[in-house]
């Protein structure tokens, strides 16, 4: 019985979409793969931010708050009896209230909808994988959300300080007009590049899934991470004072270091189930020449 070339595909593919039980893809598949995967992040983010749009309001007050209170304006409040020490926030055209309420949506879709996009991100990077290493996708999401999520409360957390510290630069003789979409600005950019960062131990654990990094380079390679992350965070914190750049620095060390530990284990435990796991691509697997009895011999009619 004839069979249509989808359905054929389909039955040659499988369940997970593959040409073959190892995940092999073609280039054309691979595209085809991040094309709809993207498109389903896309989509899970304009929802997530059509809902946010909603209350935007409440949004834009949230993320003034710490800003008010480190000048001096107490409980978020722009009217004090004493106005000396409590900067102005402004927002500028005609234009700008609108594309306020935009930017700040669009900053909560992506925050808010990264359960969404992490999860496409491991289905992408699944076919790459044994199938007893698929299974961790549920992991792969449960880790990621929160790590995400730390690193945006943390940018946060240190806004305070970290307006403080700029502020201070601030002439006596002259007082604060702070554009509303300026600070929006640097908000957005300090949430989004923590909350990437945070996920650093992630992307390393992935590649070590794959195979594309072992534990031991990894672990050779400690002094250029804390190095660079040093750096990383010095150039990711506007203030450039030692202890917002500590604030950055320390924790995504501290999940390198765990990062790293899983590697290792994971390797261990390769190395266990697969005694040539360790070897390059270029080197061959030890033969074991040693002879051996063929049996008894057997008449041949």
């Amino acid at each position: 019985m004839l069979i249509t070339a989808r359905k054929q595909e389909k039955q040659d593919t499988g369940t997970n979409g593959t040409n073959d039980a190892e995940g092999r893809m073609s280039l054309g598949e691979h595209l085809r793969e991040l094309r709809n995967r993207l498109l389903k992040s896309v989509v899970g983010i304009l929802v997530v931010t059509i809902v946010a749009a909603v209350f935007y309001k409440d949004l834009i007050d949230f993320l003034l708050r710490p800003i008010l209170d480190s000048v001096g304006c107490e409980g978020g409040s722009l009217k004090q009896a004493d106005t000396e020490g409590c900067a102005d926030m402004t927002v500028n055209g005609l234009i700008a209230p609108f594309s306020i309420a935009l930017k700040v949506s669009l900053m909560s879709g992506v925050v808010l909808a990264s359960p969404i996009w992490l999860y496409q991100l491991w289905a992408f990077l699944a076919p790459g994988l044994h199938a007893h290493e698929r299974r961790y996708a549920l992991s792969f999401v449960g880790a990621g959300v929160p790590l995400f999520l730390g690193g945006a409360v943390l940018a946060y957390l240190i806004l305070p300080q970290t307006a403080s510290v700029l502020l201070d630069f601030t002439p006596d003789s002259t007082k604060n007009l702070l554009p509303v979409d300026d600070y929006l600005d640097l908000i957005t950019r300090m949430v989004i590049v923590f909350g990437l960062a945070f996920e650093l131990p992630l992307l390393l654990v992935l590649l070590n899934l794959t195979g594309a990094l072992s534990g031991r380079r990894l672990a050779g390679w400690w002094r250029g991470m804390v190095m660079g992350i040093t750096v990383f965070s010095a150039i990711a914190t506007p203030t450039g004072d030692p202890l917002t750049m500590l604030t950055l620095a320390v924790p995504i060390t501290l999940l390198y270091l765990v990062a790293l530990c899983f590697c290792l284990l994971n390797d261990r435990r390769r190395a266990r189930n697969d005694p040539d796991a360790g070897l390059g691509d270029d080197e061959a697997s030890s033969l074991d020449l040693t002879p051996g009895s063929i049996g008894d011999s057997a008449d041949v009619t």
